[in-house]
């Protein structure tokens, strides 16, 4: 699968799902959305370039969106480009001094530095057609299983274990938070740290 036609998308939002986590990329005004599977570290990278939440040190999407910066390059878009065997392909496109580059790229890696400088990201239209899925499917269902399973959560994802239990009280539940954040912090684990105080935010 390729296809040379591509429509402007935008990425619409992360989910949590029974089987993992996704992005989703939505064709603008399209009632179609496009769900792609993506790693823990990925969603939280996401999280931060959509809430543009500023980290005492730089992640790895930071990093590289300052040496591209250094480079006197700017990152001009990303495109969702092919699917192949369950598997999606991106371009990450860089305007330098000589001209345009086109580099090959894990669609959440070009998606993270696509939010963090506004950069035009688009989707190939056979891969809409493929793998989308209507938009109202996709509903925030907050009710957990037994196992704190999120079926399809549209929002900021928690990290694992750390979904409100419902039997514990929301102060004992801070409590809890404002710990685990202050040991993060101290670890420089600034992904966690960034997911952890999301969570304290959200609380009653």
């Amino acid at each position: 699968m390729g296809s040379n036609t591509f429509v402007r998308a935008d990425v619409w939002t992360v989910a949590q799902t029974d089987q993992g986590n996704v992005v989703l990329v939505r064709p603008k005004e399209s009632d179609m959305v496009v769900p792609i599977f993506i790693g823990q570290l990925e969603t939280q990278s996401i999280l931060i370039g959509l809430g543009k939440v500023e980290m005492p040190r730089p992640l790895t999407h930071d990093l590289l969106m300052s040496v591209i910066h250094a480079l006197e390059a700017d990152l001009v878009r990303v495109e969702i480009r092919d699917l192949r065997d369950r598997t999606f392909y991106a371009n990450v496109v860089i305007r330098a001094v000589d001209g345009e580059i086109t580099i090959d790229a894990r669609p959440s890696d070009a998606l993270a530095l696509a939010v963090r400088c506004h950069a035009e990201v688009y989707i190939a239209e056979d891969i809409v057609e493929s793998a989308g899925v209507p938009v109202d499917m996709i509903r925030e269902s907050p009710a957990v299983d037994e196992n704190q399973t999120v079926t399809l959560f549209s929002g900021a994802i928690p990290l694992p274990g750390l979904q409100e239990q419902a039997a514990e009280p929301s102060e004992a539940l801070r409590d809890r938070l404002r710990t685990e954040l202050e040991a993060a912090v101290a670890d420089e684990d600034y992904e966690k740290a960034a997911a952890l105080r999301d969570q304290l935010r959200s609380l009653p």
